[in-house]
Order: C-alpha cells, then structure tokens, then sequence
C-alpha cells in the first residue's frame, strides 16, 4: 500500500487537508497526519484536526510521498521549519512523490524543488519564488511534484497526486464516481 505523510502546520487549509486525503485514503492510499509542532493543530478557520503523529517522530519513516496543505500562516509555518524543508528535499533524492496545494509551493520553492517545472499555486506569493511564475492551472503535474491553486482544486489536485502515486485513471473515476451526483 503507498503511503503519504501529510504535514499539517497551525493555520493550514481545513478543506485542502481533508478533502485530499479523504480522496487519497479512497484510493486505499494511506495517509499519516503529522502535526509540525502539536499533535492538534488548529487550522485557519477554527477547527482543529488530531495529528497521528508529531513529524520529529514520523518524518524519518519509510513513505512514497508528501503532502503539504497550504493556508495561512500554516504555509509560511511550514517554509519556516527545517525539518520540513529536509524532509521534503529527502523524499525527493529518494525519488518519492512531492505535492505542495495553495501557499504551500513556497515551501517547494525554497527546497529548491520548482526550478524548471511547470507548477500552480494560489496568487500573492511570488516574492517567494524567485522570479519562477506559476502557471495559474487548477492543478499540475511535473514528473513527481504535483501542485494546487488552492480549496477549489482539491479534487483535481487530489487526482493528479493519486495518478502520481500510481492509481489508474479508471481508479480515480471510479472513487471519484462515488463521490459525486448529479444535482
């Protein structure tokens, strides 16, 4: 089963957060919750998620990707922590998946992590990335980083993350199929 390693910072994006790793979790793809600093963060709108995990006990372990909820200040908190930093960088020399949604491209950017791919993220942010320029998409691909505008492109975000972790498009329809009905 691949396994994904969700960082979630004080002040991260509730619907970014759960909506992708409900959608992963579907796909029988697991997701591990690690809390940067509290194993309760609350996020930018008041509601606080229960971290499996604080990520000094969970981020040296074995997984094929990573997920970074954007929102704000969760993001700035995320490219604030070294340890994300490293371990974002880690799993990218250990050729795994890297997927930043929202603000928290950034923290791609300072990893180093964006030059020369094609990326999206939420608008406001570029004093972050160093003259790169998002391409404004709902969602990209680039090899193994998967970026997102930001809450409304959580499934298209989601999708391209699951195709990344190696779900098949018929997969991902079919978990998506479940999901949706026609009003």
């Amino acid at each position: 089963m691949m396994k994904v390693l969700m960082i979630l910072a004080g002040g991260f994006e509730e619907t970014e957060a759960i909506a992708v790793a409900d959608v992963l979790r579907r796909l029988n793809i697991d997701v591990t919750v690690a809390g940067l600093d509290t194993l309760e963060p609350a996020g930018a709108h008041g509601f606080t998620v229960k971290a499996d995990a604080l990520l000094e006990k969970c981020g040296g372990e074995p997984c094929d990707g990573v997920f970074l909820p954007g929102g704000m200040p969760g993001a700035t908190n995320l490219l604030h922590s070294e340890a994300v930093l490293e371990l974002v960088r880690r799993i990218d020399r250990e050729g795994g998946v890297i997927s930043a949604i929202c603000a928290a491209p950034i923290v791609l950017a300072r990893a180093g992590l964006l030059a020369g791919r094609r990326f999206t993220m939420y608008p406001g942010f570029e004093q972050y990335l160093g003259g790169m320029t998002p391409t404004g998409e709902l969602a990209e691909c680039d090899g193994r980083v998967v970026t997102g505008k930001g809450p409304g492109a959580v499934f298209a975000f989601a999708a391209k993350l699951a195709a990344a972790l190696g779900k098949s498009r018929q997969e991902i329809a079919a978990a998506y199929a479940a999901m949706f009905i026609e009003l």
